[in-house]
């Protein structure tokens, strides 16, 4: 099988890999890839090590989507020792395609954060090679940030965010040497050109100081008045320069980062999905979902009801078996709509007696 995939030609092999995309994202398919996983990553390795750039991203994708599939446990992590150096080695070559790049960045940090063993060597390394990728854009001996290359800011963006997800399973002594050693350097990096850097940046800062205060109630930024003014000009900016999609998303980023260092205040979010929902209630857990999201894409809702790796993550316990006669009872739109309708007109009625006694009282 493996000899057939590098004979075959690379328009084939991709649209091959698109396939396995779609399926791998929308499907569970655990018990049809035990049988195959060892074939699959061959074939996925020799597109990584022989294929054109668009073909090694997809391949990379893949890698991520199959290490999810596996689900972590002896098969996922034995995929992961086949797939991690392969991986490692295109996102840190300069002379990769920056897209292949980009998606290994972000396949080893998923394959990484999903499959890792236990002893902490895997995480170790696939730490120092993400952090090699992006601390290239830290400030030089002189303070200055370096002028990115094109498509750099991307790749560091990627880089940065699998480092992120990964920081998440740092074990305390590990943490305090990270935050030590990155969190002023990232501080100078809000100054960055590009802006979706700047928002992996200060994703990543608030992610860092949350682990931090959970490690530590009384941990205290170094200069944090100088960190904050940063945030503010950010969350505030106005510069006409900018596209204005790229403005508003900066600014609400940089608010919702601004609150938290301030004042610990996260902005909750809730993803539901069939008849469940999960809260996005810290940094950590955003991380966590949007790694998975950009892995996953569309098909995200349907791995959070039914794949035992997610649910776990997650805490949602066993996926829900819901019978024929629970699917039946469900009311149509228009039904929910008039049962709506009726609730909100019973509610403003009493809230208008309410005020009534209010006012009588006053």
């Amino acid at each position: 099988c493996v000899q057939t995939w590098s004979r075959t030609k690379g328009n084939t092999r991709l649209a091959a890999l698109e396939s396995l995309r779609g399926a791998f994202s929308s499907r569970l398919l655990y018990d049809f890839l035990m049988e195959r996983r060892l074939t699959i990553s061959d074939c996925l390795e020799r597109s990584l090590r022989k294929g054109g750039g668009e073909e090694q991203a997809a391949a990379a994708t893949v890698c991520a989507q199959l290490c999810v599939q596996l689900g972590g446990g002896d098969e996922g992590e034995e995929g992961f020792k086949i797939l991690r150096p392969v991986l490692s080695t295109i996102m840190i070559d300069n002379g990769a395609s920056v897209v292949a790049r980009q998606s290994c960045a972000r396949a080893l940090g998923m394959c990484c954060y999903v499959s890792a063993a236990e002893d902490g060597e895997d995480l170790v390394k696939s730490m120092s090679h993400l952090e090699s990728v992006f601390t290239a854009s830290y400030p030089n001996r002189e303070g200055a940030l370096p002028i990115p290359k094109a498509g750099a800011s991307g790749l560091h963006s990627a880089a940065l965010h699998a480092w992120a997800l990964l920081v998440t399973l740092c074990p305390a002594s590990r943490l305090t040497m990270l935050l030590d050693l990155h969190l002023p350097k990232l501080q100078a990096c809000l100054e960055s050109s590009d802006v979706n850097y700047r928002i992996a940046v200060g994703e990543t800062i608030a992610l860092l100081v949350e682990l931090a205060r959970d490690l530590d109630r009384e941990f205290e930024l170094e200069d944090s008045d100088t960190l904050c003014e940063c945030l503010k000009g950010l969350a505030t900016d106005g510069n006409k320069h900018r596209a204005k999609n790229d403005r508003r998303k900066q600014r609400s980023i940089f608010r919702e980062v601004l609150h938290y260092i301030e004042n610990e205040d996260f902005t909750e979010e809730k993803i539901r999905f069939g008849v469940e929902g999960i809260y996005i209630d810290s940094w950590m857990r955003r991380r966590v979902y949007d790694a998975f999201k950009e892995v996953l894409e569309s098909g995200v809702r349907h791995h959070l009801q039914f794949n035992p790796l997610l649910r776990d993550i997650f805490g949602l316990g066993a996926p829900l078996i819901l019978d024929a006669s629970i699917k039946a009872s469900k009311i149509s739109r228009f039904e929910k709509h008039l049962f709506n309708s009726a609730a909100f007109k019973a509610r403003t009625k009493i809230r208008n007696k309410v005020r009534d006694k209010r006012a009588d009282v006053m």
